[in-house]
């Protein structure tokens, strides 16, 4: 299983040049600097992942062994710093190396950065920490100091909640399909999907993508700026977190925000909304999508059948309500708490 690691990055002057060196840029690892300092089997792995002979990479020192030990091919990095995550990266290939990481980096006081990754993928951001401390599970006021690997509950978390996918779970969707219809045709029986694996030789460089939505969270912020004498949150379900719980005068409520308003966008956040609210730890007095813009009348319609309101954004700070027909919302209610 994914798991996401914390990793200071850019919180002084000195690792702020190791970011420039090795993550603001690709290094070359092939030719007379480097490559003499690799084991062969590390050559070939990095060849294999990262065929130009070029690559960016991120180490941790010897102190950080047993941590490192606990981080595998596919792992999601969070580089953090200066209040904010900067870059949001995958594991590519991990080794332990002090001689090629002293020819990236200039040991310290701890001595060398030997546990050495390659970054599969890499997306620059700024993401700031109340994002993550908004997050169940987490501390308002952490400011992550030290690697730190999160358990199985904070990594869904944090990969649900900022949005992230891995582009390693985006070539597991294509192995998915292409085993799904290969069946179909050849009339065979379907791999269980435990069983559909995907080397590190099946990704392309153009494939290679952690995809971090940020429209939604940027959309999910400015709502809540909007919003006056109400408490606001993040719930987390059985099958899922919440975008926006609200409780205020009116009752709680469950939002779910999407990037877009097109008709898909509002078929998708519909469907999250009717799982997240039957399984909600505490009952939803109301339920609604969140959107850029206003959808079209048949989506709107769509919402409103299953007693969902739609909210959408007119300018910058400002934000329509269409409430579904509160009889509606009454009826489904009732569907929502098994009453």
């Amino acid at each position: 299983m994914t798991v996401v690691v914390i990793q200071p990055s850019a919180g002084n002057a000195a690792s702020r040049r190791r970011w420039a060196d090795t993550l603001g840029q690709e290094v070359q690892f092939i030719g007379p600097e480097r490559e003499g300092r690799l084991s062969e089997e590390q050559r070939q792995q990095l060849l294999e992942l990262h065929p130009s002979g070029r690559a960016r990479f991120w180490g941790a020192s010897s102190f950080q062994n047993s941590k490192m030990a606990r981080v595998h091919f596919g792992d999601v990095v969070l580089f953090t710093g200066q209040k904010k995550v900067c870059g949001i990266g995958e594991v590519g290939v991990l080794f332990d190396n002090a001689a090629f990481a002293d020819t990236l980096w200039t040991p310290d006081k701890d001595g060398s950065w030997n546990n050495v990754y390659s970054l599969l993928s890499f997306q620059p951001t700024e993401i700031p920490y109340e994002e993550i401390w908004a997050l169940p599970g987490f501390n308002e006021g952490d400011n992550f100091m030290g690697l730190r690997i999160l358990d199985d509950g904070k990594t869904k978390a944090v990969l649900q909640g900022l949005g992230i996918t891995p582009s390693t779970s985006l070539q597991q969707d294509l192995a998915r399909e292409e085993e799904v219809a290969r069946a179909l045709v050849q009339g065979t029986q379907v791999v269980d999907l435990e069983n559909v694996r995907t080397t590190r030789a099946g990704y392309q460089v153009h494939e290679r993508q952690v995809l971090v939505h940020r429209a939604e969270a940027l959309l999910v912020r400015e709502y809540v700026n909007s919003l006056e004498g109400c408490e606001t949150g993040r719930l987390r379900t059985p099958v899922g977190i919440t975008d926006i719980h609200v409780t205020g005068p009116d009752g709680t409520e469950i939002i779910e925000a999407k990037r877009g308003s097109d008709h898909r966008y509002v078929r998708d956040a519909l469907g999250q909304l009717l799982d997240y609210v039957v399984h909600s730890p505490e009952p939803a007095d109301r339920i609604s999508g969140l959107f850029p813009e206003k959808p079209a009348e048949v989506s709107i319609a769509l919402l409103h059948r299953y007693g969902v309101d739609c909210l959408y954004r007119q300018g910058p700070g400002s934000f329509q309500r269409l409430p579904a027909p509160l009889e509606t919302r009454e009826h489904m209610a009732k569907v929502w708490t098994g009453g």
